[in-house]
């Protein structure tokens, strides 16, 4: 399944740059969403720092200022690495 709109994530305009931080991002349990993405649905987002990655773990967990009251996010985020590129390994 493509991106319907892929000029609306974040390119990478330096590829080679490492980014061993990353932010997994998948549906929980009870999501309906599932039935149209699938149970095993993830998209990982990688960082060059960890300041980065908890930077954008924060602004992609916090409350939409236009949910509705009783709204909770219906996403599971899980920090990752790549422990060869961190570590310089």
């Amino acid at each position: 399944m493509g991106i319907s709109q892929p000029h609306n994530l974040r390119s990478n305009p330096d590829s080679r740059s490492q980014r061993p931080y990353g932010l997994r991002v998948s549906l929980l349990g009870n999501d309906p969403f599932r039935k149209l993405l699938g149970a095993d649905w993830s998209r990982t987002h990688w960082y060059a720092t960890v300041a980065e990655r908890d930077a954008a773990l924060a602004e992609m967990s916090r409350k939409h200022e236009y949910s509705r009251p009783g709204d909770r996010p219906a996403l599971r985020f899980e920090k990752v690495e790549k422990l060869a590129e961190s570590r310089g390994l």
